[in-house]
């Protein structure tokens, strides 16, 4: 059985504007990997419990309190700080979406690192929603975009919400297009792409549980 690395952001706080993981990213794909036998470890930039985004836990997003119950198990409120990871215990490394991951995991030296050290001993690199924008900075040890020219999604610029674009440093959609050949794929409920055999994006909170259902089958094969 494989051991996941999931990684969510500590935290944004500007003003009015704060944000941070996404429920649905961690747990829908955490409850398929652990219902198939795997083990998944939490880490974030500070350790400790990391900020929510609590719109993922609202009726808008969680209409059941599916996330919000299991936000409140407490599995979430302790992970690992990044810098105290070892590269060599994982087989896979998720990085949870939501708007935090633009902040504080996409540029983050140690995030990288781990990244490039599990993708260079023949392990999956996976980023759901936003989490992908790591792929936008990610580099090599020869120092080429390690998703360049390579299939990828993430959360597509017409569905951002226009009240949180003031805040946010960068169009990821934008970021991805620089580099790699992104599909935002609209037409489909939920979507998910393999950049090649080690690395997958989802589009966004809807395609978590395909996430899960795709890191399954691959770790299966």
């Amino acid at each position: 059985m494989a051991r996941i690395l999931a990684v969510l952001s500590s935290g944004y706080e500007e003003k009015e504007y704060k944000t941070g993981w996404w429920a649905e990213e961690l747990f829908a794909p955490l409850l398929k990997l652990e219902e198939a036998g795997h083990t998944i470890d939490l880490a974030s930039p500070l350790g400790g419990k990391p900020t929510l985004d609590e719109r993922s836990i609202s009726k808008d997003f969680d209409p059941n309190g599916t996330y919000k119950e299991l936000v409140e198990t407490g599995r979430a409120d302790q992970t690992m700080n990044l810098e105290e990871v070892n590269a060599s215990n994982y087989d896979v490394i998720l990085v949870v979406g939501g708007h935090g991951a633009m902040f504080d995991l996409a540029k983050n030296v140690h995030l990288h690192q781990l990244m490039n050290d599990v993708y260079d001993k023949g392990g999956i690199l996976a980023a759901e929603c936003h989490g992908p924008s790591v792929f936008a900075f990610l580099k090599d040890k020869n120092g080429k975009r390690l998703i360049e020219g390579l299939d990828v999604t993430g959360y597509p610029d017409a569905i951002e919400p226009e009240e949180v674009l003031p805040f946010l440093p960068y169009s990821l959609e934008q970021e991805l297009s620089k580099i790699a050949n992104y599909i935002p794929e609209m037409d489909k409920k939920e979507y998910a792409v393999w950049a090649n055999d080690q690395i997958v994006t989802s589009r966004d909170p809807f395609s978590s549980e395909l996430m899960g259902d795709e890191l399954v089958k691959k770790l299966k094969a």
